[in-house]
């Protein structure tokens, strides 16, 4: 048994119209506005080629970004980035629901990199940018968030690209939010020592199912077990044990969201040779057991599919 499950939609531009909150096509540059209530199409599990910043001013309910499964609220700001699923069903709707619940902005990945090679002040949003692939909860921004999304509302051209930018430069100096899908590197201004530990990270990435020791990591680093382990946790956040760990955990997590396969065999599949580890160490890094995380990541395609 290895069907896979539906998958996220791909949202296309033609798909975006007025009727369904987006500013018309010809209104905009850059950076696109988006207002929408719930129920709503648009709610459905999905992915597109932007960022997207998602603030939730009305209701209650569940959140799902990539393989992370949370509560939102009023005041709800997250920041997505390219190809990451997303969706969030409200789960506090009076009958007749309600007009306004997101409000969205929307930017493509390429122009703003290509205007920071050019521009060295831009370079300051760039981590954000990288960070955002994983999904960003702030906190404590709201009132901002909402200020600032009017004004850029109520702006175009050069005053609205101008405000946006502003908006990117707080969001980009703001410290306190959360990652919500797997784990990404810290930044560090260390550049060889940053390429240095990507490549230990994406070997341990593509070799995640498979025996992996840090004796073998740290040899293949040129370390000592000690100078690695001091390296790695500096550089990650995490101890190498907790960090592959985490990486196994993602994988489960995504063939629970896109097979029917036994938990057994997944836990196998993810690189685990225990299913009592994998239970354990599944329920200390997304706070739910893998049958749990199943259930619920069901509801991540919302109703009416």
């Amino acid at each position: 048994m290895n069907h896979r499950a539906r998958p996220p939609e791909l949202e296309h531009d033609f798909q975006r119209g007025p009727d369904l909150g987006y500013e018309p096509e010809g209104s905009y540059g850059y950076v696109r506005c988006l207002e929408h209530g719930f129920p709503n199409p648009l709610v459905r599990w999905h992915y597109h080629d932007e960022y997207e910043l998602h603030l939730i001013v009305r209701t209650h309910g569940k959140a799902f970004v990539g393989d992370y499964i949370g509560h939102f609220e009023p005041g709800h700001l997250v920041l997505t980035g390219p190809r990451l699923p997303h969706n969030w069903i409200s789960t506090d709707v009076p009958p007749e629901g309600v007009a306004l619940r997101d409000q969205v902005l929307q930017f493509h990945d390429e122009p703003l990199r290509r205007a920071a090679e050019l521009i060295t002040d831009l370079r300051e949003v760039l981590p954000l940018l990288e960070r955002a692939r994983h999904g960003i909860e702030f906190f404590g921004m709201s009132d901002r968030a909402a200020g600032r999304l009017a004004r850029i509302k109520a702006t175009h051209g050069l005053k609205r690209l101008t405000e946006f930018l502003e908006f990117l430069g707080e969001l980009a100096e703001c410290s306190d939010y959360r990652l919500l899908s797997s784990m990404p590197l810290q930044s560090s201004e260390d550049e060889p020592a940053q390429a240095r530990v990507s490549s230990i990270v994406d070997y341990i990435t593509d070799n995640a199912t498979k025996p992996l020791s840090m004796a073998e990591i740290s040899a293949r680093a040129g370390m000592s077990e000690s100078q690695f382990s001091r390296f790695f946790r500096k550089a990650t956040g995490n101890t190498f044990t907790d960090f592959v760990n985490r990486v196994r955990v993602t994988r489960a997590c995504q063939l629970l969201m896109d097979t029917d396969q036994y938990i057994t065999n997944v836990c196998y599949d993810a690189g685990f040779n225990n299913v009592a580890n994998f239970n354990r160490r599944f329920l200390e890094i997304k706070g739910m057991t893998p049958k749990e995380f199943r259930r619920q990541a069901e509801a991540r395609f919302g109703t009416g599919r």
